[in-house]
């Protein structure tokens, strides 16, 4: 499970080293993509497997789905870590997430995701509130 939240930095070659913890789980390789409010979502290899049989068993018949097929598959990355854990980020996915050298790293459970820190704080900033506020909605009655 990924969880928390780490403070790497972009070096000059567009790297960036990932959170000791969590190299154990990505070893085998990592899938980078374009994920909502313009961050990047890392997946482990067999975890982003899944997910894509899941989108590719989708009705290509939908033009919707297409768009969403494209769109996830053509921004994707394959990687794996250095043995100092460090990552290449592809140019169009740090020019899609805004990636300057201050970088946040979150643990969402099942994916990391990467954000320009200032990105993160004023998303942070944002949604503190309707967070305290919605998680009767979004789990009713484990709180």
């Amino acid at each position: 499970m990924f969880l928390g939240t780490h403070h790497p930095r972009l070096d000059d070659k567009g790297r960036l080293t990932l959170p000791a913890k969590f190299r154990d789980a990505l070893a085998g390789g990592l899938m980078v993509t374009k994920g909502q409010d313009h961050c990047l979502y890392v997946f482990p290899r067999a975890e982003f497997e899944q997910m894509a049989r899941k989108v590719a068993e989708a009705p290509f018949t939908n033009e919707a789905v297409r768009a969403y097929q494209r769109y996830l598959f053509a921004g994707t990355d394959e990687q794996r870590p250095d043995g100092q854990g460090r990552v290449s980020i592809a140019p169009e996915l740090r020019r899609y997430a805004g990636l300057t050298k201050e970088c946040v790293v979150i643990g969402a459970v099942n994916r990391l995701e990467i954000w320009d820190a200032q990105a993160w704080q004023r998303y942070m900033d944002e949604h503190e509130d309707s967070y305290a506020e919605a998680r009767e909605e979004v789990l009713p009655g484990v709180f």
